[in-house]
């Protein structure tokens, strides 16, 4: 039978495959932008970007619900979910509640701050291609792990682990080592390509081995790993015995959505949580876990706003 971190190692590499398809085809684009008009011919080939990246979004988050299911199930910690993620939810705007659209100009904008700053055309273009690529990875992720999210929460008793995948930033191996409640914020970074395990509590983490010490974490590196993860100076301070913990600022960095976060997106005429919240702002669901004073709260409200059905 597969083991939670199976489980887990599997969600994760399918994922990883579905951002760089993701990232490779809005990169196939923009090598055809015209230089003379960069503009418009980006513009010609924002919508097909966005039908992209939206089919990844939703391919991402469809199969959270499937996923903490099986992974409590490996466990044998199950319990049935309180409601069932609605992949369509996560294709709806950014990670960060803005409109998918403005985003995605964001690399011409890059490009021409690059030639304004004395970069060539073909250096400002790359520096443009280097924001599309980070851009597309991390929406598609973002998708996937805030769904999951939502499942985990939607499931009583749940919580979760960090999965990281070796060799991953020194911020995200020092976050990885302790298990959070459903309501904590997954902290990530751009281009982060964690994950959440779901599990029931510390002890149920620990004796699935789904808890890393950031130590051991460290050891398992080979010397130029660990260099290049925690930077010289840090990797020798912990040779030499210091606290990976005080080494690393772990959440330097690091976000979960920030301040009062809505979007109006999904809640046009058409949108499906229009029907529920009356055309209001809608709650993304960090600022959900932030509001709700317990699980069931926070279940009543991703369900208001269109996360689960």
């Amino acid at each position: 039978m597969a083991t939670a971190s199976d489980v887990a190692g599997a969600h994760y590499a399918q994922r990883a495959r579905l951002a760089e398809a993701t990232a490779a085809a809005g990169l196939a684009l923009w090598a055809g932008l015209d230089d003379d008009d960069l503009i418009g011919s980006w513009a010609a080939r924002l919508a097909r970007l966005l039908r992209i990246v939206r089919g990844a979004q939703l391919a991402a988050a469809r199969t959270a619900t499937e996923y903490v299911v099986s992974a409590l199930d490996a466990q044998d910690t199950g319990r049935d979910p309180l409601g069932v993620v609605r992949p369509e939810a996560f294709t709806l705007s950014a990670s960060d509640g803005r409109p998918l659209e403005s985003l995605l100009q964001r690399p011409v904008y890059a490009t021409f701050r690059a030639l304004a700053g004395g970069q060539r055309l073909p250096q400002a273009k790359a520096t443009g291609r280097y924001t599309l690529d980070l851009i597309l990875r991390t929406q598609v992720e973002d998708a996937g792990r805030v769904a999951d999210g939502v499942a985990v929460a939607a499931t009583p008793g749940a919580g979760y682990t960090r999965f990281v995948n070796p060799p991953a930033c020194s911020r995200c191996a020092i976050l990885a080592g302790r298990f959070y409640r459903w309501s904590a914020g997954f902290q990530r970074h751009p281009n982060c390509d964690c994950v959440h395990v779901p599990t029931r509590n510390e002890e149920s983490a620990l004796s699935e081995g789904l808890i890393h010490d950031p130590r051991s974490y460290f050891e398992s590196l080979s010397a130029e790993q660990q260099d290049k993860v925690f930077t010289k100076d840090g990797a020798k301070a912990i040779r030499d015995g210091a606290d990976p913990g005080q080494v690393v600022n772990a959440r330097r960095g690091m976000a979960v959505s920030a301040g009062r976060t809505v979007t109006t997106e999904g809640t046009s005429r058409r949108g499906f949580a229009r029907s529920r919240l009356g055309g209001a702002v809608r709650l993304m669901p960090e600022q959900i876990y932030r509001d709700a004073s317990s699980r069931e709260e926070a279940v009543r409200l991703l369900r208001l706003h269109g996360y689960l059905v």
